[in-house]
């Protein structure tokens, strides 16, 4: 679909570039969206957005994605020409996102080796017949309809002179970082943004789309623009703008005989040759602006040069202020930001990872341990290389973290979308969406958000006649919100609806079997209550909508989290609304952990989850007569797990005061682990364990010790449960 240009590199660029610009666009739209109308810098913004997707689109042909971009640019195009009044502007919002998520769905499927094959074509009906509507409405003008933003195939743009004396003429140096890939479309994306403006442009190299070597050329040489136009260089500037691609430009003003005799940066290639016929034409045109606009510097004119054929004006190349500009000027700094393949971060990740495993390896190897040996250089040089390795770690960690900015945005755009659609005025807050966490966590709790916002707003939140019939003036409202706190991160999603009914759940979970036969409803805690509707097939909904009443979510919900180590934890006020707060841990790739045994096994337990250490006697156990266990400390009564017992292990120690007592903390609920004994604290590079075992509850991985044998990672929250 995509002709000859559809190369896999350049697709990833579209694709990248692109899906960056449908996120910053939806973050401009529900911004606004509860404001009476754009503001003018989202207008130009969203115009801009459209502007670029078009032209890339077109460039990789790919034919329904251009023509609906380019249609929902006509609208922005007229509400920027025309500032027309009465816009509807909810319905402004739809459309926009409506074509996002069109965009979107069309960009999945070629990332996923799909033809981009949908049907645009009632999108582009619907935005036609809006268009129409705010012309005939609203518009703002009074000298007639607007100007139509007509779309050129994108095949060449050598526009026809026409010189006046509002002309301005510049020289343009565009200079791309050295790491930027298919230059050549990068600045074939600018020449089209520039063609906007454009009275006349020129530019070198000229075959930016024909030949793909021009890149290496343009990296190396610079790109090269003769541009005149009606406007500013502040214009010029944002049209062109710098970016992680565009290093510097440097634009520079001349009048039109300085045009004409061209530029110097320091070489000497010279401006692509053009028929001679046109060359000639655009002389003229020029010679007649400069003779219009300039009568002050009549006598301090150069005479145009002499056109033959094969020449161009470029070619005269006398010293002037734009050479001097141009070398003079200090380069800038660089970007601060470069792309890089999410695949290759993993494996940067995996290599650090291994990097660790083998420094426990060597700083625990048998040798070192031969009795005599003068081990001070060694340590020294250990002490340094596990300083590194932690910096190391440390700085490709930091760069695996993303800030929540962009999922919170999609939450935004849920709440939204189902608000409309079940008639509820709900207003959605986002507090610490700049927290940062590791990538992979960020593609484990989408999905668990997803569900806490809508039930939020399916749930929680009343509809606007039940808020007030019930007294409630204020809207309804959501409040995502994140923040860090020892090693972890809490993500909350808080409604000021109804809040969980206690006595609907205990009757639910009655009929359902769930609560034991001998206790008392008054015996379970809120707490305890609120988390049976974490339960499979567990709903108290009665009406099952499109959005929730199928008892399914909240599960996944709580199994997703577990996944990565994470616990979901319910407070709420009948009345006054909920909060569902998930509790997950920064990363997945590298954790300080307790190495300890038990028999002839290891295991590693996080050391965030572990309070204390401590030894019993036998006389502090308390024995139940169905065989649980619990130990009294300090006048704490805690239950007892038997690491041994627990995975009926052999030749473990059965005496709890021959072990060592571990008090685990998971959410408000303590237990303790007895094991054989500690081996030491080591920094643990989290394995996966393989899809072909079984899950066995209270493991959530494995590792490699130093001396090459494999340690289980215990799940603190599944021993607890």
């Amino acid at each position: 679909m995509a002709g000859d240009f559809n190369t896999e590199s350049m697709l990833d660029m579209y694709l990248f570039e692109n899906g960056q610009l449908l996120e910053q666009l939806q973050e401009t739209v529900l911004e606004q969206k509860d404001a009476d109308c754009f503001d003018e810098d989202s207008i130009n913004e969203i115009f801009r957005t459209m502007h670029t997707i078009k032209g890339s689109s077109g460039i990789m042909m790919f034919d329904n994605i251009t023509a609906v971009s380019h249609k929902l640019e006509d609208v922005f195009f007229y509400l920027r020409e025309s500032h027309p009044d009465n816009v509807p502007h909810v319905e402004l919002v739809e459309h926009v996102l409506e074509v996002e998520d069109f965009i979107s769905s069309e960009m999945e499927k070629i990332r996923n080796g799909e033809p981009a094959d949908g049907d645009a074509t009632d999108i582009i009906a619907d935005l036609d017949k809006f268009l129409n509507q705010i012309k005939n409405g609203g518009a703002g003008g009074e000298g007639g309809p607007a100007v139509e933003n007509v779309h050129e195939e994108p095949k060449h743009f050598y526009i026809a002179p026409v010189a006046t004396a509002a002309s301005r003429f510049y020289k343009i140096f565009i200079h791309f970082f050295p790491e930027t890939e298919m230059a050549n479309v990068h600045a074939y994306k600018t020449v089209y943004a520039l063609k906007e403006i454009a009275e006349d442009i020129l530019y070198s190299p000229e075959d930016l789309l024909t030949d793909e070597k021009c890149s290496e050329t343009i990296i190396k040489e610079g790109f090269r623009i003769l541009l005149q136009a009606q406007c500013s260089e502040e214009e010029v500037r944002e049209l062109i703008g710098v970016g992680y691609d565009i290093e510097k430009v440097d634009v520079f003003e001349c009048d039109a005989n300085q045009f004409l005799l061209g530029f110097d940066f320091g070489d000497t290639q010279p401006l692509p040759q053009i028929d001679l016929e046109s060359s000639v034409e655009v002389i003229e045109a020029k010679q007649e602006a400069a003779q219009a606009g300039e009568a002050k510097a009549e006598e301090k004119k150069p005479e145009a040069p002499k056109i033959t054929p094969g020449d161009f004006v470029i070619q005269s190349k006398e010293p002037g202020r734009q050479k001097k500009l141009a070398k003079d000027k200090p380069k800038g700094e660089k970007a601060a930001f470069i792309s890089v393949n999410v695949n290759k971060m993993d494996q940067l990740m995996d290599l650090i990872g291994e990097l660790v495993i083998s420094e426990s390896v060597v700083l625990q190897s048998s040798d070192l341990k031969v009795p005599g040996l003068n081990l001070d250089n060694f340590n020294k040089a250990a002490a340094q290389l596990a300083s590194i390795s932690t910096d190391l770690q440390n700085v490709i960690m930091s760069m695996r973290m993303v800030p929540l900015t962009n999922t919170f945005q999609k939450m935004n755009r849920i709440v939204f979308d189902v608000s409309r659609k079940l008639g509820k005025d709900i207003e959605f807050v986002m507090v610490g969406d700049s927290t940062e966490v590791d990538k992979n966590i960020i593609e484990h709790i989408s999905d668990p958000l997803m569900h806490l916002v809508r039930n939020a707003v399916d749930h929680g939140i009343e509809t606007n006649e039940e808020r007030a019939a019930s007294g409630k003036t204020e809207k309804g409202k959501v409040t995502l919100s994140a923040k860090t706190e020892a090693g972890k991160v809490w993500i909350s999603v808080e409604d000021n609806g109804t809040g969980l009914d206690r006595e609907k759940i205990l009757a639910k979970a009655r009929r359902q079997g769930i609560l034991e036969d001998n206790k008392p409803d008054s015996a379970y805690t809120d707490k305890e209550v609120y988390q049976f509707i974490t339960l499979p097939g567990f709903s108290t909904n009665e009406v099952v909508t499109e959005y929730s009443g199928r008892g399914v979510g909240m599960d996944v919900v709580v199994q997703n989290i577990q996944a990565i180590g994470g616990a979901l934890e319910i407070e709420s006020t009948p009345g006054s609304g909920s909060v569902m707060s998930l509790k997950i841990p920064l990363t997945l790739a590298i954790i300080d952990g307790i190495v300890m045994e038990v028999g002839t096994s290891s295991f590693v337990m996080e050391t965030g989850v572990i309070k204390q250490f401590i030894r019993v006697k036998e006389d502090m156990m308390i024995h139940e007569p169905n065989g649980d266990e619990f130990v009294m400390i300090r006048g704490d009564c805690f239950p007892v797990i038997r690491l041994g017992n627990w995975y009926g292990l052999e030749e473990y120690q059965e005496s709890v005061e021959d072990g060592v007592m571990l008090i685990l903390e998971v959410e408000d609920r303590k237990i303790c682990l007895l094991v054989d004994k500690l081996v030491g604290e080591q920094e643990i590079v989290v394995k996966p364990i393989p899809s072909y075992i079984k899950k066995v509850k209270g493991l959530s991985g494995c590792t490699q010790l130093g001396d090459g044998s494999i340690a289980l990672i215990l799940d603190a929250p599944g021993l607890v449960e």
